[in-house]
């Protein structure tokens, strides 16, 4: 893949037991080419947890892009009409966010940038990461998959046995569906096997 002379909106909300494996594809980007602009929720903002402090995610993402994060609506709404963003995805994508954008809400910068990217006609690309994916949510994410310019990083049930409504994307892939979804594709298979949790 070539990202030289692209712009890469990497947004990043809540689901903090995958912040481990975005970190790496966002480098791959970078490593890539692109120019990558991150943004963050407030719940990544804000939220020390056990998968490690707000603070060293913020500094890895800004050490990696080398970029100043976005983390307000106010920074967040230039980005409509200065059309910066080639692609812009949300990995992860919390069923909160996912929710959220189905319903039309703008109320943090993540909502605000998407909001933007779907004005302009450009790709958005989401890497879902929800328990309830196949729960309440699943309604959400079919108003997305049938969305104009909307593409999907392949997911399936990550612990189909202990959390049957769970629903996570390949992480790893975020960079092929990215330029997939470039290109005006959505990345097949969509729907696969992932089977990674304890």
């Amino acid at each position: 893949m070539n990202w030289h002379g692209k712009t890469v909106g990497y947004a990043i909300t809540g689901s903090h037991c995958t912040f481990a494996e975005v970190m790496p594809q966002i480098k791959r980007f970078v490593d890539e080419g692109a120019n990558v602009v991150p943004i963050i929720s407030a719940s990544v903002l804000g939220t020390d947890t056990r998968f490690g402090t707000s603070e060293n995610w913020l500094k890895q993402l800004k050490e990696i892009t080398g970029n100043d994060i976005i983390s307000t609506i106010v920074e967040a709404e230039p980005l409509g009409p200065s059309k910066l963003l080639d692609v812009l995805t949300i990995a992860p994508c919390t069923g909160n966010t996912t929710s959220k954008l189905a319903n039309a809400m703008t109320d943090g910068p993540v909502l605000m940038a998407a909001k933007s990217q779907m004005r302009n006609g450009r790709p958005l690309v989401l890497a879902i990461s929800t328990n309830d994916g196949l729960g309440l949510n699943a309604a959400n994410i079919a108003k997305l998959l049938v969305t104009k310019n909307i593409y999907f990083v392949p997911f399936g049930q990550d612990n189909p046995e202990q959390k049957p409504n769970s629903l996570v994307a390949r992480m790893e892939l975020i960079p092929e569906a990215c330029y997939a979804a470039l290109h005006g594709s959505q990345l097949q298979p969509m729907i696969i096997e992932r089977f990674h949790s304890a």
